[in-house]
């Protein structure tokens, strides 16, 4: 809960409970016991629905095991042939041991392989990725991804001087079917 919530709790609620429940002692008038119960069932309502509603609309906070795993171009942003020539070409997986190997690939076939490590910064909440690479480098990982975070997951946008921004999903790379 909030600032607002707790100032609220100590201030009105609490004293407003206490009040009626000292009024309930000296009547003994069903009322004021009735009150009270409807005072503690709202609050504990309003505290279980405030946490499902956290839960559900807050952005994913990442740690740097989050990171790990396959990742391929997201062609959902920019459909298209330039979208679907760089899913066939370019993906990279993020291991446990903190490497990173780029592909660049003909479809199956990995043609070169750039390596590297990873780390993690944490300047708010959640941990951003920053890269290590082996020179000489890959120009699209040259510079350090941008990291953005929804509800469920997140995806990383890597600026690539020959192709502007490349977004990059977690996912198994497969092959498209048009081809």
């Amino acid at each position: 809960m909030g600032f607002g919530f707790n100032l609220g709790m100590i201030f009105i609620v609490f004293p407003l409970l206490i009040i009626v429940l000292i009024l309930w002692a000296i009547s003994r008038r069903k009322f004021f016991g009735t009150f009270v119960a409807v005072i503690i069932i709202g609050i504990m309502s309003l505290i279980i629905v405030s946490s499902v509603l956290r839960m559900i609309f807050s952005t994913k906070e990442l740690d740097k095991e989050d990171y790990y795993g396959n990742y391929v171009v997201d062609r959902s942003y920019f459909r298209g042939k330039q979208a679907d020539w760089q899913y066939e070409h370019y993906r990279f997986e993020i291991k446990e041991n903190d490497s990173i190997y780029f592909y660049c690939t003909d479809r199956y076939d990995v043609r070169k392989i750039y390596k590297g490590h990873i780390s993690t910064v944490k300047p708010s909440n959640s941990e951003r990725l920053v890269l290590s690479m082996n020179k000489p480098s890959h120009h699209i990982v040259k510079e350090n991804p941008t990291t953005y975070r929804s509800t469920w997951d997140f995806y990383l946008v890597f600026h690539s001087e020959k192709f502007g921004n490349m977004f990059f999903k977690k996912g198994e790379w497969e092959p498209l079917e048009n081809k």
